[in-house]
């Protein structure tokens, strides 16, 4: 069903002005750019995530934050795989 008031409902909230540039430049990439690019990305999410845990317990010794970095992405993965 492909009806305008469909197509409101499914229509982005938030507006992604760059978005077909950004899609432009991934498809001109090479397939092992693209997945050495997320592969980055995914290394400097986990980069922040483990940085916020130092912000939020500051005097957590290393073993302890690190025991608590992995419980937390545990919880956060896809158990769909």
């Amino acid at each position: 069903m492909n009806t305008p008031m469909s197509r409101d409902l499914l229509a982005d909230p938030k507006p992604r002005l760059n978005r077909r540039i950004q899609t432009e430049v991934l498809a001109r990439m090479a397939p092992g750019e693209r997945l050495r690019q997320a592969l980055e990305l995914s290394e400097f999410t986990r980069g922040l995530f483990r940085h916020g845990l130092r912000a939020r317990f500051p005097a957590l010794p290393e073993a302890d934050l690190h025991r608590l970095y992995l419980d937390r992405l545990a919880k956060c993965h896809n158990r769909n795989y």
